[in-house]
């Protein structure tokens, strides 16, 4: 079930994406020099729609979404705790958050590299390349045109 996440859901979020990112083989260096970018706080919840997918009652999934400009949304995050991957959360996280944003004319976010497959199924075109922390490193910028 997505339902809106609320701020003592913080911890498990942070939580989930810390370990949703490790499933792709990054170095714990590098894991903990984004840990601070892939922690929830209080502010992001000020400034953002944040949906959590629940599943007997435990948090296994969720994503943030930045509506602060009325013509492109930015999927901020989105991640699956890794004992749920495959199981269609995250296709039921994007779908929903793919819905949120039709008021915006595109929806765009920069994906991790090992994430790109997954949005192009989706109808993500890459839209740009950004240099990441990680030397030869590229995050694509995928946008998807909603209207």
């Amino acid at each position: 079930m997505i339902v809106k996440a609320i701020i003592s859901d913080a911890e498990r979020l942070s939580e989930i994406a810390m370990q949703s990112k490790a499933v792709w083989g990054y170095s714990n260096d590098d894991l903990e020099t984004w840990r601070e970018d892939l922690t929830i706080t209080p502010k992001i919840f000020d400034e953002n729609y944040i949906c959590k997918y629940v599943l007997d009652s435990k948090i296994v999934g969720f994503y943030v979404l930045n509506s602060s400009n009325l013509d492109v949304y930015i999927l901020e995050f989105l991640f699956i705790d890794p004992n749920y991957i495959k199981k269609g959360i995250g296709h039921q996280l994007l779908l929903h958050a793919i819905a949120i944003s039709k008021k915006a004319k595109r929806l765009q976010v920069l994906s991790d590299p090992n994430a790109e497959a997954f949005y192009t199924k989706y109808g993500f075109k890459v839209i740009d390349n950004i240099k990441s922390s990680i030397p030869g490193r590229l995050l694509p910028k995928m946008e998807l045109q909603l209207r």
